[in-house]
């Protein structure tokens, strides 16, 4: 089974100047944890709902007052969607992170893979709970 069949699409995105209050009401209307953040037309990260709890409640920034890119993760993970999910799947495990997102041909964004979808789409418990499995693993002790 190749990514694509199974990734979630289309993409809504985020310019990086956008201010962090926008982001949080655009991920809320969609019903989404994640956005990827654009800059002229580049992919320059992604803003998800953790980043803007950690990265900005936590440090207590006004998110009326500061862009997306002071609390976006920039260190971001892509796969093609023409990637057999094992080897998506194994890059989740690898990177320890819940969601991909899905470059098309063209090196634009066509989906992101989640955990979810992996868990409402791909009917395969195994894969599920071992991807699940290696992500939740502690990057370090505490």
């Amino acid at each position: 089974m190749k990514v694509k069949e199974i990734m979630s699409s289309p993409v809504e995105t985020i310019n990086s100047d956008e201010m962090i209050t926008k982001a949080a009401e655009k991920m809320k209307s969609l019903d989404v944890g994640v956005l990827p953040v654009m800059k002229r037309d580049k992919i320059v990260g992604v803003i998800t709902d953790r980043d803007i709890v950690v990265r900005v409640i936590a440090e207590k920034l006004n998110p009326q007052n500061n862009p997306v890119s002071k609390a976006m993760t920039t260190d971001i993970v892509c796969c093609s969607e023409d990637m057999d999910m094992e080897d998506a799947a194994k890059m989740m495990e690898d990177k320890q992170v819940h969601r991909l997102l899905v470059l098309g041909n063209d090196n634009t964004i066509s989906g992101i893979l989640s955990i979810s979808d992996i868990a409402k789409k791909m009917h395969d418990e195994h894969l599920l709970y071992e991807v699940l499995e290696k992500i939740c693993e502690p990057a370090h002790a505490y």
